[in-house]
């Protein structure tokens, strides 16, 4: 539906490759975001001991249930608004709604425990997860992902996969959270918003960022960079020095 950002994926031939990546067997119990019209939630079904299958809008919830067999279950709830670390499950694959691609992708990492996801985003939107320092996709999310899994593009889909036909084409991506995450940081709350800052005054050296919010010099050898030429690794570093200068002037 255009109002929940949702473009129904039409394409068979996509669903199958979405369930492959995944590997889904019947040990499995997968979590799917966003089914719309179930032809992804029916072939994860048919592998899968149980598919949960989280819907927005009521009549596409009221029309699954009528089509999809005893082993989904559909819930009719918008998904930023759910706890969802109380369902019980181990892979997540979805047709992403393109306008919630981020914050679904944060609440994932942060709320649940899973061994793979494979989910559909915007092109655009699946290389800001997948980029690196010094290029124009590389971002905040860029590296919280970093941080917190490895991921990869794994194929590309077609625009005329979807039906409303979206303006972008799509691919599929693969995210593996990590047993523990990348690097070490001393405040996870304090990372996220420390990132928040820096990004959004990306053109601005890293000094001048940090003088502006924190009021507080570092002379450190990266301090007259942007942020956007640090590796994830070296803003952990620089955000735990932040966080100690501050922290231990109070």
């Amino acid at each position: 539906m255009r109002k929940w950002g949702q473009h129904f994926l039409v394409d068979s031939r996509i669903a199958q490759k979405e369930v492959a990546y995944a590997d889904i067997s019947h040990n499995d119990i997968v979590l799917e975001i966003g089914p719309g019209k179930g032809i992804l939630t029916k072939l994860l079904a048919e592998r899968a001991k149980k598919v949960i299958a989280i819907e927005i809008d009521r009549k596409l919830a009221e029309y699954l249930r009528t089509i999809l067999p005893a082993n989904v279950e559909i819930i009719n709830a918008d998904v930023m608004k759910l706890d969802l670390s109380e369902y019980q499950f181990n892979k997540v694959v979805s047709n992403l709604p393109f306008e919630i691609s981020s914050p679904v992708t944060f609440k994932l990492l942060e709320e649940t425990s899973f061994s793979k996801a494979v989910l559909i985003y915007q092109k655009e939107f699946a290389r800001r997860l997948v980029a690196k320092p010094n290029s124009k996709d590389y971002s905040r999310i860029s590296v919280v992902i970093d941080y917190k899994a490895k991921v990869r593009i794994l194929d590309t889909v077609p625009r005329n996969a979807f039906r409303p036909v979206p303006k972008v084409d799509g691919a599929i991506v693969e995210i593996i959270p990590r047993d523990k995450p990348a690097f070490h940081v001393d405040d996870e709350n304090f990372f996220y918003e420390f990132l928040k800052k820096c990004f959004s005054h990306r053109r601005k050296t890293i000094g001048t960022i940090i003088r502006k919010e924190y009021g507080i010099h570092l002379d450190e050898e990266f301090y007259r960079k942007r942020i956007e030429q640090l590796y994830p690794r070296e803003i952990g570093e620089l955000c735990n020095l932040v966080f100690e200068r501050i922290t231990s002037n109070r």
